[in-house]
């Protein structure tokens, strides 16, 4: 790994920090090589998925979810 980059990328704020993630996060997934599930993962998606199945009408809409994340977040 490039130390001089990593360094470069810690002395930026927070918010700064973030977005730099998200845009090498997208230019990963631009180029299709989104890792793997682990085992872990693809069980809890199979729970996750047979438990809505089996409850169809147990949903919390995105924007409720969202707000109370951010609820958390927030100062």
């Amino acid at each position: 790994m490039n130390t001089q980059l990593l360094q470069q990328a810690r002395a930026l704020d927070i918010d700064e920090q973030i977005e730099l993630v998200e845009a090498i996060w997208d230019g990963i997934v631009s180029r299709g090589a989104v890792p793997a599930l682990t085992e872990a993962q693809t069980t809890e998606l199979d729970r996750r998925r047979a438990d809505h199945l089996a409850n169809p009408d147990e949903v919390v809409p995105w924007n409720e979810v969202k707000a109370a994340a951010l609820d958390q977040i927030r100062p």
